[in-house]
């Protein structure tokens, strides 16, 4: 659209498309045919008139004609183009201003303090959507939303997402595995563990928050916004070790390694079950029976040719079948909504 990426208004985008679709209009002309008053229409043309959009006709100066769009609307854009590279410039030395000063921070000044769940919302916000290379999750019961946090722009810019869940969140539903399929799908990669140490939110290993929850993992009244320090090295380091013991979530059979006789139920199955979910939460989450899953388990169990659970998950491990490529996991279309529980630390608590 015109008003997006050249800055006209949308009035100004309509009465501009509607005049070069005509030889030449007077105000009203135009008017009548956008459905606006004339009086708005004659600002409108003076706008586009100062833009070098539109000029007075020759032969009659009541009338106007469009200027042609190729030669108008390319210098608009290579404008705008100029005004985005000054941006970035100036982007880039303010972010090394800010380094430089990070860099000589006292020891009072590695920790800030956040209060109230609104500022703690903008804070991750606002370091979220200035991520440019990798967003760390920590997920802990009980679920808290944040609303729209436009992550998956973020990912569509090449950011990685690796999000980490404590099993118990998939015992209460929250995130349902629809929701977590959603995530995949749109780039995130996602790991179970039996317990999460914390709640944790790191980007780009720059900054991490820790929410500090109330009694009863109560909504939290505050957070610790983390700097670069010997404290932030070893929250990474904290994650880095717990993601690698995490067990890696697979949501279809097109991410299986090595393995061709199983279909997508099959892998999911497999993998809710290496999470501890029982056979009947797995078929809670899945929507299937009981009976449908105990049938796939054992299935499973012939084609790894073991005779239990315990020798399913060692041998699935050794195939390499719960090793989803990351590769195959790029976001498809981005959303600006957010997975439930993106950031889930830090707001209301769901209902």
């Amino acid at each position: 659209m015109l008003s997006d990426v050249l800055g006209l208004s949308p009035a100004e985008s309509e009465t501009y498309r509607t005049l070069i679709s005509v030889a030449s209009a007077t105000p009203a002309e135009l008017a009548e045919s956008i459905g606006r008053e004339a009086r708005q229409v004659v600002r409108i043309l003076g706008m586009l008139e100062g833009r070098g959009l539109a000029t007075r006709s020759l032969g009659d100066t009541t009338r106007f004609v469009a200027s042609p769009p190729a030669a108008a609307l390319r210098a608009l854009l290579v404008q705008r183009q100029n005004e985005l590279k000054l941006a970035e410039l100036e982007l880039d030395s303010l972010d090394d201003i800010y380094r430089s000063a990070a860099l000589g921070r006292g020891v009072g000044d590695v920790i800030d303090v956040i209060h109230g769940t609104e500022a703690i919302r903008e804070r991750v916000g606002q370091i979220q959507l200035g991520a440019r290379k990798e967003v760390m999750n920590f997920v802990k019961a009980p679920v808290f939303s944040v609303g729209n946090m436009t992550d998956g722009a973020v990912i569509a810019r090449g950011v990685r997402y690796r999000v980490m869940l404590e099993r118990a969140m998939l015992d209460e539903g929250a995130p349902s595995f629809d929701e977590i399929v959603q995530a995949r799908a749109a780039g995130e990669e996602v790991r179970i563990a039996e317990k999460v140490p914390l709640k944790l939110f790191i980007v780009d290993r720059e900054f991490a928050i820790v929410p500090l929850l109330g009694p009863a993992n109560a909504a939290p009244a505050g957070a610790l916004l983390v700097h670069a320090s010997s404290l932030l090295d070893a929250l990474i380091a904290l994650f880095e070790s717990e993601w690698e013991k995490a067990t890696q979530f697979v949501t279809s059979a097109g991410a299986v390694q090595n393995v061709s006789a199983i279909d997508d139920l099959d892998a999911q199955i497999l993998s809710l079950s290496l999470t501890g979910l029982t056979d009947q939460a797995i078929a809670a989450q899945l929507r299937s029976s009981l009976r449908t899953v105990q049938r796939r388990v054992r299935h499973l169990m012939d084609v790894a040719k073991v005779q239990n659970r315990m020798q399913l998950g060692f041998q699935a491990a050794r195939l390499g079948w719960l090793e989803a490529e990351r590769d195959g996991n790029r976001p498809h279309e981005a959303t600006a909504t957010a997975t439930p529980w993106q950031n889930g630390a830090v707001t209301e608590q769901r209902p």
